[in-house]
């Protein structure tokens, strides 16, 4: 997830149509410890901001009697804090898939019993049993989507950008919006040299930190969100985030296209997960099934925007969404896709503070 349009307002909407009639999260905590006066009846989740159509949970709540409290989180790194430090429990929360690897080095997870989701029926086994999650022991797909290369055509033509290594002509002086994320910016700057994005070599790495600060001329500005709201309203001509947000970004201005390097780029993946000291367990397997029966899901998909891995669900979805392969890619370009693993602690320092020295370079 790693990423969403406008979190700050998004999360304002959910939360606004989340409180009617409902109590403090802590009032429901309180309730799940058997205080007097309050439904046991409750779901917790902790998402990425703005990542589930509104009035799913709104029908959750009316299909089931859950009463579902939602909080929100902005990067893995915030949410797996928060976790750990285990003061709010939380019985689902949607982590990617390095991340997953990591809860589960961690002990932070459920086993899942996979005979209590039988909704996994509905989904596409290329999105099963996975690396990061053999067997799907500990999550379940919520999301997948790329990083990719957003271009306003008013001011860039579609030959002028077909891989990574485009970025840098020296044409695009001053005009790349690029997502603030460590592992992103490093990785597109390894695949532009051939490298896996996943190196823990000192020697790639410091390659791929002089190939970045040689790009610093023509970053317009290192953001989050407010990419969106830029590129939607002609403030940039190019710019480097995921396919979900292209996909928001073009819905508001026609002028916008989203393109898959030809070199490849990350497939990323989104994950329901259920923590280790969750106290709801039936409403979390509940949660789990409702938001993969395929017209939730293909809701969801169409509202969100990312990619669904539910084969139902895409079958649903419009063919003019399902047959754009720069959001639905062919087998044959995700054969150089690239899925990020769990890095040490020593390594992703050194990601983090290499990617810190390259912005200091870009201000």
């Amino acid at each position: 997830m790693k990423r969403l349009l406008y979190a700050a307002i998004a999360v304002l909407i959910v939360a606004g149509l989340l409180a009617l009639g409902a109590n403090h999260f802590e009032k429901e905590q309180s309730a799940a410890t058997g205080k007097a006066g309050s439904s046991t009846k409750v779901l917790n989740i902790y998402n990425w901001g703005a990542y589930i159509d509104p009035n799913l949970i709104a029908k959750f709540e009316k299909q089931t009697g859950y009463k579902v409290n939602y909080d929100t989180f902005d990067s893995n790194e915030a949410m797996l804090t928060k976790i750990q430090q285990g003061g709010t429990s939380y019985d689902i929360t949607v982590p990617s898939e390095y991340t997953v690897q990591k809860m589960k080095q961690l002990g932070l997870l459920h086993k899942l019993d996979l005979n209590k989701i039988p909704t996994l029926k509905y989904y596409d086994k290329n999105f099963l049993n996975l690396a990061f999650d053999p067997h799907n022991q500990y999550s379940v797909p919520y999301f997948w989507g790329t990083l990719g290369i957003t271009y306003n055509d008013k001011y860039v033509k579609p030959e002028q950008i077909q891989t990574w290594n485009d970025l840098w002509k020296p044409e695009f002086r001053d005009s790349i919006m690029l997502t603030d994320d460590a592992r992103d910016v490093f990785g597109f700057a390894l695949i532009s040299l051939n490298k896996s994005v996943n190196t823990t070599n000192n020697g790639d790495l410091m390659a791929a930190k002089g190939k970045l600060d040689a790009l610093a001329p023509n970053i317009k500005a290192i953001a989050a969100d407010e990419i969106k709201m830029y590129m939607a309203q002609d403030q940039a001509p190019l710019a480097v985030g995921y396919s979900g947000d292209a996909s928001e970004m073009i819905a508001e201005n026609s002028h916008l296209h989203y393109v898959i390097p030809k070199d490849g780029t990350n497939l990323w993946f989104d994950n329901l997960v259920i923590p280790k000291n969750a106290k709801h367990l039936k409403a979390a397997y509940a949660f789990i099934n409702f938001i993969n029966e395929p017209k939730n899901a293909a809701q969801n998909a169409e509202y969100i925007g990312y990619s669904t891995p539910n084969a139902a669900a895409k079958k649903l979805l419009p063919k003019a969404i399902t047959a754009q392969t720069n959001f639905y890619p062919t087998d044959e370009m995700m054969k150089k896709f690239q899925v990020y693993t769990n890095l040490s602690q020593a390594k992703t320092e050194e990601y983090n503070d290499l990617y810190l020295e390259f912005k200091m370079v870009h201000r």
